[in-house]
């Protein structure tokens, strides 16, 4: 129960700075209804309401994951960072193709099911993204398409 309320303590204290820094964020020529500050105000006070449930109302018998599942997390954090340094140099379809089939592959390990998945998803998520969105995407680097 103490890890339970020691981690819901540090999750409330990242989600407030997070809060906090959002509110830092100015407002651009171009900008939606919400604002710019909406979206992440409301992640971090998701994450702030989730945190308080874990202080008040704590796992009585919490079981934390094996070395295993703790590396196969952090590997998958590795590969969503490297996700999005890669995302402007080489354009959207390719880091989005291999980040998803990657993580799909964690999840379950069939290599035609995980490159289906990746392309699936890049493809996808492209054409929503940038017709339905209106979201000012590249698709592949600038270099290579001039």
């Amino acid at each position: 129960m103490a890890s339970d309320r020691i981690f819901g303590l540090i999750v409330a204290v990242v989600a407030l700075a997070y809060m906090a820094s959002a509110t830092q964020i100015e407002a651009g020529l171009m900008s939606d209804p919400v604002g710019s500050k909406g979206f992440p105000l409301l992640v971090g006070a998701v994450g702030a309401i989730s945190a308080i449930f874990m202080v008040f109302l704590p796992d009585e018998n919490p079981s934390w994951p094996g070395l295993r599942t703790l590396g196969a997390l952090f590997f998958a954090v590795l590969v969503l960072v490297g996700y999005a340094y890669s995302l402007k140099p080489m354009g959207f379809l390719v880091p989005t193709a291999v980040a998803a089939g990657v993580l799909s592959y964690q999840i379950s390990p069939n290599y035609k099911h995980a490159v289906a998945a990746g392309a699936g998803l890049s493809v996808t998520l492209f054409l929503i993204f940038k017709f339905a969105l209106d979201l000012g995407l590249v698709a592949f680097p600038r270099w290579l398409v001039g």
